[in-house]
C-alpha cells in the first residue's frame, strides 16, 4: 500500500489479470460446457434399414443434431498412400513440419519451436455404412473438413534431420535459432474405418446425408465411439471448470486482501485523528491552567514526551514536533507523529 491509503499500481495490475484471466476462463468453461450439453442431448440413430422411415416422420424430415456410426466406404475412387502399399482411404492429408531450437532471452535457454511449412489435405466423396453385410443404406458425409475431430489415422511418418556445417552452426548460434530438421506425416482416414458422426441427419430425394449442424453446434467425424467422445468432451469441461474455481478463488483472495489492507489503513488513520484531537484537548487544558509565564514553554515541548523541547524538523512535510531522543524512538519506518508522512530526512532545531 502507498503511504496515502490508496492500493498500490502493482495490486492494481494483479488484481486486473487475475480478473481477466478468470473471465476467460469462465468463458471457455462455459462454451466447452454447452458443447458437452449438446452432444449429451444428441439423438443416436441406429444405422439401419428403418433409417430412411425414421427420417421421413421427423419434421422437416431431418434430425437437428443425430450421432450415427459406421464403416467408411468411398462412392467412387479411392486415395492411395504415397508412402505405404495397399493404404487406400478417402482423406488424405500431408504435412511438412519444421523443428527448430530458439534461444530465449529471457530465461537463457534454448526452447523447442515447431511450425507447419506446407500441409495438404486430399479428400473424395464417401459414405458411411452398416458394418453387417445385406443391409443396403448409406449416409453420404458432406463437408467432412469442417468437422473439429477428423480421426485420421497416422501412417507414415518421418524425421529429416538437418546437416550442418561448422559455419552454419556458428551461424546459428548468433542468430539464436538451431534448426533441428523436417518432419514428413502421412495422415489418412482408411476405407472400412469405423467412424462416429455427430451432425444433422437428412433425407433428400431418398438419400440420407450427414452435413455440419446449424445454430453453430459442433460438427464430429471422430475415430471414437459416441462414450468415448462424451467422455472425453466432460474431462475437458472438468477440467476448465477447476482452473475456473482456482483463479477465481485468487481474485477474490487478491480483492479480499486488498480490502483488508484498506480497512485496517482506515482505522488506523481515525485512531490516529482521535490522538490527535486528545493531544489538542490536553494541550489546551494545560494551556489554560498554566501560568502565564508558563504558557510559552508549554507550547515549544515535545508532542510525545511533553517534557523535553521540541528540536527536530521533519522533512518532507516540515512540521517541527518532537524532540531527538523521541524520534530516535519513533518505530521503522519513520513517520511523522502530526501528519503520519514517511521522513526523509532530519534537521536538528537550535534554540537560541
Amino acid at each position: 500500500m502507498e503511504s496515502g491509503g490508496r492500493p498500490s499500481l502493482g495490486q492494481f495490475i494483479l488484481l486486473g489479470t487475475s480478473s481477466v484471466v478468470t473471465a476467460f476462463l469462465f468463458s471457455v468453461y462455459r462454451q466447452k460446457a454447452q458443447v458437452a450439453q449438446e452432444l449429451k442431448g444428441a439423438k443416436r440413430i441406429h444405422l439401419g434399414e428403418d433409417l430412411k422411415s425414421i427420417l421421413s416422420e421427423a419434421p422437416g424430415k431431418c434430425v437437428p443434431y443425430a450421432v450415427i456410426e459406421g464403416a467408411v466406404r468411398s462412392v467412387k475412387e479411392t486415395l492411395n498412400s504415397q508412402f505405404v502399399e495397399n493404404c487406400k482411404g478417402v482423406i488424405q492429408r500431408l504435412t511438412l513440419q519444421e523443428h527448430k531450437m530458439v534461444w530465449n532471452r529471457t530465461t537463457h535457454l534454448w526452447n523447442d519451436c515447431s511450425k507447419i511449412i506446407h500441409q495438404r489435405t486430399n479428400t473424395v466423396p464417401f459414405d458411411l455404412v452398416p458394418h453387417e453385410d445385406g443391409v443396403d443404406v448409406a449416409v453420404r458425409v458432406l463437408k467432412p473438413l469442417d468437422s473439429v475431430d477428423l480421426g485420421l489415422e497416422t501412417v507414415y511418418e518421418k524425421f529429416h534431420p538437418s546437416i550442418q556445417s561448422f559455419t552454419d552452426v556458428i551461424g546459428h548460434y548468433i542468430s539464436g535459432e538451431r534448426p533441428k530438421g523436417i518432419q514428413e506425416t502421412e495422415e489418412v482416414l482408411k476405407v472400412g474405418a469405423t467412424l462416429t458422426g455427430v451432425g444433422e441427419l437428412v433425407l433428400d430425394n431418398n438419400s440420407v446425408r450427414l452435413q455440419p449442424p446449424k445454430q453453430g453446434m459442433q460438427y464430429y467425424l471422430s475415430s471414437q465411439d459416441f462414450e468415448s467422445l462424451l467422455q472425453r468432451q466432460e474431462s475437458s469441461v472438468r477440467l476448465w471448470k477447476v482452473l475456473t474455481l482456482v483463479f477465481g478463488f485468487a481474485t477474490c483472495a487478491t480483492l479480499f486482501f486488498i480490502l483488508r489492507k484498506q480497512y485496517l489503513q482506515w482505522q488506523e488513520r481515525l485512531r490516529l485523528k482521535q490522538m490527535e484531537k486528545e493531544f489538542r484537548e490536553h494541550e489546551a487544558q494545560l494551556l489554560s491552567q498554566a501560568k502565564p509565564e508558563d504558557r510559552e514553554s508549554l507550547k515549544s515541548t515535545c508532542v510525545v514526551c511533553l517534557s523535553n523541547f521540541k528540536s527536530c524538523v521533519f522533512l518532507e512535510c516540515g512540521h517541527v514536533c518532537s524532540c531527538t531522543e523521541c524520534y530516535c524512538a519513533l518505530p521503522e519506518p519513520k513517520r511523522c507523529p502530526i501528519c503520519r508522512q514517511e521522513i526523509a530526512r532530519v534537521i536538528p532545531l537550535y534554540n537560541s
